[in-house]
């Protein structure tokens, strides 16, 4: 521990340091107050205990002041409003203080145990989007052909969803009910109640799959007798709570989150004035990628997580934690570095995104509106088929997984505003290359398997797998 001199601000000239403190460096208030993000009036009482043994000369009313001020802070989210009064106390105190690194630690420590707020903003946030999904108006789209020719239908109202949250949201920042910022204040605290929330239900999964007697495809119960697995896999195919789907929730409820957590880093940004070309490149194309998701929801319902993996921790952390969490990284790495893009990168980065969601969006849909509709149209042609059941035409006679290519393309271009001097921003498109090429792999010997001789024909006329000409 180290006793540090801390000069703060006061309309009066402050008294000066004495010699035993004189040559010690300044702690930021912002630090201090950091380590008390958690309970505020826990430090706001700390706070005016230093106020009132200030040094005399500073006088005994204005001592009696600032421990009224920090004495009436009331704990709310606000983050202002405490470093305002911080800054107000208008004393020079010596107060006994951790090193830097021993702060952060202890910051980073508490900020991972969930508080109550972080709690309360988790379940409003899904009990919102439970109740939305359930009584807002939406399209009804039937989803695959399970294996015992049942069908389940998803109601596609997550746009809608979006739009009404998003209207609420803006209305609760006009009347100051909430501040803009409150998710990227309570980021780490948000992320370790999510992360418990999602364990706690993926137990919960695995043992009402273990009692469960249905026969159905979706219901199921599909046991290894390998805990792990059956526990990281999941043990049903598409498990309902209070007839809400919860495959199809949750990651509704993922790239909701990574919206609003963007707009609330923006935000931060904005205030503090650091809202450059980089920042709104990235929040541009993050927003519109997600936006355009919940304006083909439907698209949904025929990937390979919805019709084919049960939900266990990996979808269920995947959908909750990890998308909304580590595909902010750009977003949290930009509200602490500044990034000067030159107008040649910004063009080279546009340029990227829009060939990546080209490809992307239209591989997708071309897919989806062939398992729909067999016969309709790609790219003004009738599509060539090879035995009657695999497209070879548009995207997928160019590559067969050419909607991974879009994939990383925009994932590239996500992370290219932050510039290339650190790693940390492109985890995103690093991870979801090797997600992607793993996933390729299981894709490929489940069709092998599946089409056999089909499939061998197949990848004759289309031998690339993701990148044409390379791999």
């Amino acid at each position: 521990m180290q006793r540090i001199w801390i000069p703060l601000p006061h309309p009066s000239t402050p008294p000066p340091p004495s010699p035993k403190t004189q040559n010690r460096a300044p702690l930021p208030a912002l630090s201090i107050f950091c380590i008390s993000l958690r309970r505020p009036l826990s430090f706001a009482a700390t706070a005016a205990r230093i106020a009132a043994s200030a040094p005399s000369k500073a006088g005994e009313g204005r001592r009696r002041s600032a421990a009224s001020r920090w004495a009436n802070l009331t704990a709310d989210d606000n983050l202002i409003a405490p470093l305002t009064n911080l800054l107000a106390i208008g004393s020079a105190v010596e107060i006994p203080l951790p090193s830097p690194l021993e702060m952060d630690a202890t910051a980073l420590a508490a900020s991972l145990v969930p508080s109550w707020s972080a709690v309360v903003v988790l379940f409003s946030y899904l009990g919102y989007l439970a109740t939305a999904g359930a009584v807002l108006p939406g399209k009804l789209v039937p989803g695959a052909v399970l294996p015992d020719s049942s069908r389940l239908h998803y109601r596609c109202n997550g746009l809608v969803s979006l739009l009404l949250l998003l209207v609420l949201s803006a209305l609760g920042v006009y009347m100051g009910w909430m501040s803009p910022t409150v998710i990227a204040d309570r980021g780490i605290e948000l992320l370790s109640a999510t992360f418990i929330f999602s364990v706690i239900v993926t137990f919960l999964l695995y043992y009402s799959g273990l009692r469960s007697h249905h026969k159905s495809s979706s219901l199921k119960p599909h046991v290894s007798g390998n805990f792990i697995q059956d526990w990281w896999l999941g043990v049903q195919l598409n498990p309902h709570f209070m007839g809400v789907d919860l495959k199809f929730f949750f990651v509704r409820a993922g790239m909701m989150a990574w919206l609003f957590i963007n707009l609330s880093l923006f935000a931060k940004s904005y205030l503090a004035g650091s809202a450059n070309l980089s920042v709104i490149l990235y929040q541009f194309f993050c927003a519109w990628y997600i936006v355009d998701y919940f304006v083909h929801e439907e698209l949904m319902t025929s990937t390979w997580d919805i019709i084919a993996e049960r939900l266990g921790f990996m979808l269920v952390f995947g959908d909750l934690v990890f998308i909304p969490f580590t595909f902010t990284i750009q977003g949290w790495w930009l509200l602490r570095n500044n990034v000067e893009l030159s107008l040649l990168a910004a063009t080279v980065n546009c340029f990227i995104f829009v060939i990546g969601y080209l490809v992307f969006r239209g591989a997708n849909k071309q897919k989806h509106v062939f398992k729909k509709s067999p016969k309709a149209l790609i790219w003004g042609k009738t599509p060539k088929l090879v035995g009657g059941k695999l497209l070879v035409s548009g995207y997928w006679g160019i590559a067969r997984h050419c909607n991974y290519l879009g994939d990383i393309l925009l994932a590239l271009s996500f992370s290219l505003p932050c510039g290339t001097s650190s790693v940390i921003p492109y985890f995103y498109p690093t991870y979801l290359f090797i997600l992607l090429i793993w996933r390729e792999r299981r894709d490929e010997a489940r069709c092998s398997e599946k089409y056999k001789e089909i499939w061998v024909e197949y990848c004759k006329l289309v031998p690339w797998r993701i990148f044409p000409y390379v791999y």
